[in-house]
């Protein structure tokens, strides 16, 4: 608020993007705005690594803006390409944008760089997780000097590489950590299952039918699983959806609507829903497939227990990815609380078998018809 340039670190849920947001909109309202152009030439940039962040802040921005008096937009790929151009070239005080389709609007001229009063990097370590560090290092030299500018630039971890950005790009920032120690908030209540991988699936519908589990997100590794268990849990009346990198736009975003009106209780997600996503009252987070990477596990269950409210993370430590565990429990320094499987509980789930179980399976059924082929040839 005092124009000085942050470099801030923060865990999940803290309220970094309203931070972030009342402090551009200070800038703006205190500072004239500028003669208008020709050329559409945005006071205030906002970059986001993947596009449900960049929406999700933009429905933050319009919410707390919405007396400002200031003109707001969002730019994402994978939908809207045109309109998102003709929209753009009308001009906007706040663009808000992934970095790739901001840059395919910039280097076609369709708006300027050059009457920027305020830049914002959101989750910049994730920006260099996803490829996008040289599209950020583009977009700040593009900017006026840093001298003339207001940056804020935020990450769950502000690591050598995060924290050489900032000395390069900002203006001495000052360095904001909030609670740099503390991986994961005292109100998610964590425990663990050894289920094996046949059990998964009927453990997770179990669990998901019990009573208080309204409304679950259900972490898996990869986008195939993803899509194979939301059909699994739907098969058996539980309503679930899958959203992963793979899922059209227009549909993610339904989805997303969906849930964050409480019309869909559970979603199956990958990695691209454990950061950035605010849902309320998400009261239970699974991690079906364990992460392999522990800041996974806690941006994972940072998806509860946001703004005080009180949560459950349940993971499940399966043959396959419970090699994980003794990482994830060092980086959140302890052990995560165990629990027995209740065979009764699985009863009713019991029968078609997962759908990691019938992969594994088909492929068994594949290598023993071809071990008997090669023995009749002997």
């Amino acid at each position: 608020m005092a124009g000085r340039d942050v470099a801030g670190q923060a865990q999940t849920g803290t309220g970094k993007t309203a931070a972030f947001l009342l402090a551009l909109f200070n800038r703006l309202l205190r500072n004239p705005p500028p003669k208008r152009s020709k050329l559409s030439s945005p006071r205030a940039v906002v970059l986001a690594p993947t596009r449900e962040l960049a929406q999700q802040i933009e429905r933050d921005a319009q919410l707390l803006g919405a007396a400002a008096g200031l003109s707001m937009m969002v730019v994402y790929g994978g939908a809207a390409y045109k309109s998102q151009r003709e929209r753009l070239s009308r001009g906007t005080d706040l663009l808000i944008g992934t970095p790739g389709r901001l840059l395919d609007y910039y280097r076609q001229g369709v708006f300027t760089l050059s009457a920027v009063e305020a830049i914002v990097v959101d989750e910049a370590d994730r920006m260099y997780d996803l490829g996008f560090i040289r599209d950020i290092r583009y977009v700040m030299r593009q900017l006026p000097p840093r001298e003339k500018r207001l940056s804020m630039l935020f990450s769950a971890t502000l690591g050598y590489l995060v924290m050489e950005l900032a000395t390069t790009h900002l203006n001495e920032p000052d360095i904001v950590r909030i609670e740099p120690d503390k991986k994961v908030v005292d109100e998610v209540e964590q425990w663990l299952y050894y289920p094996s991988s046949e059990e998964k699936a009927p453990l997770l519908a179990a669990l998901l039918s019990q009573e208080g589990v309204e409304r679950s997100m259900v972490f898996v590794n990869t986008r195939r699983e993803a899509g194979q268990l939301a059909r699994w849990l739907e098969d058996r009346t539980l309503s679930a959806q899958p959203i992963s990198g793979d899922v059209p736009q227009n549909r993610r975003m339904r989805m997303l609507k969906r849930f964050h009106d409480g019309d869909l209780p559970v979603l199956v997600a990958t990695d691209v829903a454990s950061r950035g996503l605010h849902v309320p009252d998400v009261t239970h987070v699974f991690n079906y497939d364990l992460p392999q990477n522990p800041e996974d596990y806690v941006h994972r269950i940072g998806r509860t227990a946001r703004a005080g409210e009180m949560g459950q993370a349940v993971s499940f430590a399966c043959e396959h990815y419970a090699y994980s565990l003794p990482e994830i429990e060092a980086f959140i320094g302890h052990s995560i609380q165990r629990r027995s499987i209740d065979a009764d509980m699985l009863a009713p789930y019991v029968g078609a078998g997962p759908p990691r179980a019938r992969r594994y399976s088909k492929y068994s059924s594949a290598l023993k018809r071809s071990a008997r082929r090669s023995r009749r040839r002997r």
